[in-house]
């Protein structure tokens, strides 16, 4: 017997799957997608049985036990979602369990490795190395392509249905080049993915939208500012002075769990999000209580201004 939907747990009776559930904002959405009422699908490459090629250690099991720990229900698939075998065997698995998916949030990355900040702005596209370009293509683009083959015949079974493609900038930033081809090119196509497939879905009653985090507090940019937690992030500023800006994994959790929960999505569809715009429409904080617009800090910072912390909070 299904519980009864609250006001607490509006996502109740519901499924989603979280591909590339195991880190960072992907990880957080899982455990705001179960802590609301969905049964969650977390899927990934790393295992506490092997690890993925970025060569983190955290696990879609990781992941799992921490939606059950918010009071959800989870389920860990180890998925490599650029084979497209796997992922068809994956949806089926969720159709036979649970009949039904109506939440698809593409979070796919793991490319990060692949690259060095001195890259950016200093190489050109011909300096760089081709295989690592290309297998960031794949892992950005094609993984999210085949995802969506596979799992949107089911999701598009039943009106309501929401796709969210996780990516790294709104479409206003990502109109400019962000000086390294292939990440351009990684971080561009979901944009274009969600503005297509919102008008391949709305005749279905389904919705498709972009998501972007902001200055994210992930796993791996805390190792980067000195091993700092994320109850020390703050220390971090003398290094980064702009870190001020920065916002934990589960402030993008809470704003996907809010579009999964609106009755009303739809009015989004196709359209690039970021989490501090959602947080002003739904009214949610990040864990500290306040709302970081990281992307409004930045665009006023390239703008030759000298943006405040208390200004964008």
């Amino acid at each position: 017997m299904t519980a009864p939907r609250t006001e607490e747990r509006p996502l109740t009776g519901k499924v989603a799957l979280v591909a590339g559930a195991t880190r960072g904002a992907s990880r957080a959405v899982a455990v705001e997608l179960g802590r609301a009422g969905a049964v969650v699908y977390v899927t990934g490459r790393s295992t506490r049985a092997r690890r993925s090629e970025v060569g983190r250690p955290e696990t879609i099991e990781e992941t799992a036990e921490r939606v059950e720990a918010a009071g959800g229900t989870a389920v860990a698939v180890a998925v490599d979602h650029l084979e497209p075998p796997r992922v068809e065997a994956l949806v089926a698995r969720i159709e036979a369990e649970q009949g039904r998916l109506d939440v698809l949030v593409n979070g796919l990355w793991g490319g990060d490795h692949l690259m060095s900040v001195a890259d950016f702005g200093r190489k050109k596209m011909w300096e760089q190395d081709l295989e690592a370009g290309l297998r960031m293509l794949r892992l950005g683009m094609d993984s999210h392509l085949i995802t969506s083959r596979y799992a949107l015949p089911l999701l598009t079974r039943r009106p309501g249905g929401l796709v969210v493609e996780v990516t790294d900038g709104t479409a206003a930033y990502n109109a400019r080049y962000r000086g390294h081809l292939y990440f351009d090119l990684a971080k561009y196509a979901p944009l274009r993915m969600a503005a297509g497939l919102g008008e391949e879905l709305k005749d279905l009653g389904c919705t498709a939208v972009s998501f972007t985090p902001g200055y994210l507090r992930s796993e791996a940019m805390l190792d980067t500012y000195k091993k700092v937690t994320e109850e020390t992030w703050r220390d971090a500023l003398a290094d980064d002075p702009h870190f001020c800006i920065s916002e934990s994994p589960t402030y993008s959790g809470r704003a996907v769990a809010a579009l999964a929960a609106d009755p009303d999505v739809a009015r989004w569809n196709g359209q690039s999000l970021s989490s501090g715009q959602l947080a002003r429409a739904y009214g949610f904080t990040d864990t500290d209580g306040t709302r970081p617009d990281a992307w409004g800090y930045i665009a006023a910072l390239e703008a030759g201004e000298e943006p405040r912390e208390e200004d964008y909070r």
